[in-house]
Parts: structure tokens; sequence; C-alpha cells
């Protein structure tokens, strides 16, 4: 999906300019600090996965998207999600006041506390067994293809068509394009070294960019 959210490596934007890190806090007010919580929260509940979190903020409007703050395009993106998930309706949402469901709560995988640190410290691997062989090799020159895409993908619209070489096999990894429809899954994971020239043309000439691509964003280049 090229939206709003794929804008890294686009010309016209102009630099970057962050906060030094030892200025700036993890949260910048409080309500970030919540739906950060509320976030992580209700993605313990086991209705949906990291892919289909991060497609459910891309799905807005282009013109919501950029307008919005950081944690306001995580609120957007949970919204949805709770309202897809049947976890709240619409008109609660509207009347901002939820109704508890028991039923509904003994199909919920909700986490203690403990558990909750314990899955927030330790994270889960996303490196799969396959027994699908890898296409390709470290040194062989790719092309990634031009993937016009409604769903979620991880590829960036700025090395789409771009010619590089691989530089380190990193296995079979959950792939996010399908991982994103919920649907379970690998394919083998590689880091491939583009020039400078071949995303940008002369001008950025003398640098390389090093890009995590899984193998159904890649072709053999001629």
């Amino acid at each position: 999906m090229q939206g709003a959210h794929d804008l890294g490596g686009k010309h016209g934007l102009g630099f970057i300019k962050p906060e030094p890190e030892n200025e700036e806090p993890v949260f910048h007010t409080d309500w970030e600090r919540k739906v950060f919580g509320l976030t992580m929260a209700a993605g313990m509940l086991g209705k949906w996965n990291i892919d289909e979190s991060r497609y459910s903020r891309e799905c807005q409007h282009p013109i919501d998207y950029l307008s919005h703050s950081y944690y306001q395009n995580w609120l957007a993106g949970l919204t949805k999600l709770l309202i897809e998930k049947d976890l709240i309706s619409e008109e609660e949402l509207k009347a901002n006041s939820v109704s508890p469901s028991a039923t509904l709560h003994g199909e919920l995988r909700v986490p203690s506390p403990q558990d909750a640190e314990k899955i927030l410290t330790s994270g889960g691997s996303s490196l799969l067994g396959s027994a699908k062989e890898q296409a390709f090799s470290i040194g062989d020159s790719v092309r990634v293809r031009k993937n016009h895409t409604a769903g979620h993908t991880r590829a960036p619209s700025y090395v789409q068509g771009s010619t590089g070489t691989i530089f380190k096999c990193s296995g079979c990894h959950v792939f996010p394009d399908t991982h994103a429809k919920g649907i379970e899954g690998g394919e083998h994971l590689y880091t491939v070294c583009f020039t400078g020239q071949s995303l940008w043309g002369i001008p950025a000439s003398n640098s390389e960019v090093l890009i995590d691509l899984w193998e159904p964003y890649l072709e053999a280049a001629e």
C-alpha cells in the first residue's frame, strides 16, 4: 500500500530535523502515554497481530494521517480494530461508554500484569522454519518488484524498481503482507544493498542503503 505513511526516501520533503535524544521525552503529553498503554493492552487480547495493527493506521485518509500526530495515528488505528473485531460498537464509541460482555470476555486472552510485563520485555521471534529453499544468495543482483497492492507491505515505494545486491540472508520470517490479513506463514528475508545512484540518481552516488526485504518483493536482475 502506497499512502501517506510511505514518505521515506521521497523527493521534496526536506531534511529530517529530529529532536536531540537527550532532550526528547518518551511521551510529550499524558494522553500519549495512555494511548500507548491502551494499544499494548488491547493487542494482548489476541484479536490481531502487529501487522494488522500497522495496516489499520495506514488505512486512514492521507489528509488525516498527515495532519495527525504519531500517537493520534495509533489511536485511529486502535479504534478501527476495536470496531472491526467487535470489541466495541460505533454506538459505544459515540457514547464514550462501553458495556462489558461476560460472553465476549470469556473468549479473550486477558494477560495478568505479570504476563503483560513478560510479553513486553521478552517479545517474540518472527523466525520460522521453512522447507522452501531460498531463491537468492549473497552477492546476487536483484531488482525490487513494483508492487501497487492495496494491502499492507514493508517494501518502501522509493526502492521499488531499483536494483541492488544481496548483502545478507536471514532465513524465513513472518511475511507482513499476508500476516496483515491474519494469514500465518513466512518467506525468506534478505538484506539488500542499494547504491544512492540506484535509488535517487547521480547526485546521491556516494551513498549506500541497506534494506531488509522479503523474497516475494524481489526478482533476479538481468
